[in-house]
């Protein structure tokens, strides 16, 4: 089976009956929805109540019911299972997706397998071995699942060891 899905990250307590500020780690944050099912540590928790201030979620979990509670739960990561994975469409992907697929240089220089995806607040960057990459348009130039394969195009002095113009 595959392992849950990283959803979110609480925060802080948010009043006196157990709330919790969510930090989205998901473009879907219907997955953290009144109803669902989610991880925290080891157990598996429902979501009772759900709903956006500002740029924060607050949601009510089952069994925490006091602010000392989820004040205790702070910094602790949300997870949903795997096979809770929203309908895409044809030109889209979900980010673990990328993991392990090997990237080329547009003239055919093999770089390696991306082993992580890192959040950025600009973008995402692909991570391969030491060198990262900005997962925008400017250097990521296609992706071809059916081969596994990233083209990218790099500018002089990205390489680890290479020196900038």
């Amino acid at each position: 089976m595959s392992e849950p899905l990283r959803v979110g990250r609480i925060v802080a307590s948010h009043g006196l009956k157990g709330q919790v500020k969510v930090e989205l780690h998901t473009d879907f944050p219907q997955r953290l929805a009144k109803g669902r099912r989610l991880r925290l540590k080891e157990d598996w928790v429902t979501v009772e109540a759900s709903q956006f201030q500002k740029d924060r979620l607050l949601i009510k979990l089952s069994g925490v019911n006091s602010i000392d509670e989820a004040q205790a739960l702070q910094w602790e990561y949300l997870y949903s299972p795997a096979d809770d994975k929203p309908d895409l469409e044809d030109d889209e992907f979900f980010v673990e997706d990328l993991i392990g697929l090997k990237v080329v240089t547009l003239s055919g220089d093999e770089l390696g397998t991306v082993t992580e995806v890192a959040a950025y607040p600009a973008q995402d960057i692909l991570i391969i071995d030491e060198l990262m990459i900005p997962f925008a348009d400017q250097f990521v130039k296609s992706i071809d699942f059916d081969k596994e394969l990233i083209i990218v195009e790099l500018l002089e002095g990205m390489l680890p060891g290479e020196e900038g113009a």
